[in-house]
């Protein structure tokens, strides 16, 4: 169903627990993200390592989304759920309000990976 246990679970915290408490979340779970693709790196597992490496991109878009309280967020609470496409606009607004390209290249290059990996 592509639904994220997490994004279930902040979303139904949302209304009742303060925004940087969600994001810190976030970024402990991309944290743990990271270790698993050193991991799958250390294996010689990239494909793995890769898919690891997009979930912790795609987790600190989400935590700077939400400390920024950029639209995305709304609609991704809306939703119930954070679309693809979503997180691709969230990364242009993190980009636009923070006057910093990099958050919308990191995006780009993790889905890509994401997408393209090769077996």
């Amino acid at each position: 169903m592509g639904l994220d246990l997490v994004d279930i679970i902040v979303n139904a915290l949302s209304g009742n627990v303060d925004p940087s408490l969600t994001s810190e979340a976030r970024i402990v779970l991309a944290e743990r993200y990271l270790e698993e693709a050193r991991e799958y790196i250390a294996k010689g597992n990239a494909i793995q390592a890769s898919e690891k490496m997009y979930k912790v991109v795609e987790e600190c878009i989400k935590a700077l989304a939400e400390t920024l309280n950029t639209p995305e967020v709304q609609e991704a609470r809306k939703n119930g759920r954070w679309f693809t496409w979503l997180l691709g606009e969230a990364a242009k607004s993190i980009a636009d309000r923070l006057s910093e390209p990099v958050a919308l290249e990191t995006w780009a290059i993790a889905y890509d990976i994401h997408v393209w990996e090769v077996p």
